[in-house]
């Protein structure tokens, strides 16, 4: 039985992992690296009506897109990183544009786990003294 569940699991894995192309395996492993803060990127804004750029961020920088918008976050030092929000509409588009070459493989798709991310870091904010925890005899 467990030969089979294997035998299974692995016919499974080669169809799926052999439906991609080169380009897909790149250009996936690419997006990794850039969510890793591994790639100098140039993001422009451009508005099409008056067809001048409104804004422009260059650095290591991951872009997240959500429709109407787009959330770009850049690490700009050792522990320090920048987010800036920006909307998108009808007449203001942007582009992002990779400004160096970087290696990738087309074989295998980049996976990257942390498993310091699994225990979130909590900041906790309450009362600095057991006299604002209780209520007042007075109430």
């Amino acid at each position: 039985m467990i030969k089979l569940t294997l035998a299974a699991l692995l016919v499974a894995g080669l169809t799926f992992t052999g439906c991609s192309t080169d380009a897909t395996t790149a250009s996936r492993n690419l997006s990794v690296k850039a969510d890793m803060f591994e790639l100098e990127r140039r993001i422009v804004f451009y508005n099409g009506i008056t067809a001048q750029y409104i804004l422009s961020i260059e650095g290591r920088c991951s872009v997240t897109d959500s429709g109407h918008k787009l959330a770009v976050t850049c690490k700009t030092g050792n522990n320090e990183f920048k987010k800036h929000q920006l909307g998108l509409s009808d007449n203001v588009t942007y582009f992002s544009e990779q400004l160096s070459d970087a290696r990738v493989s087309v074989y295998h798709n980049r996976i990257i786990f942390k498993p310091q991310s699994i225990i979130n870091n909590v900041d906790f904010r309450g009362a600095n003294t057991l006299s604002e925890l209780t209520p007042d005899s007075k109430d």
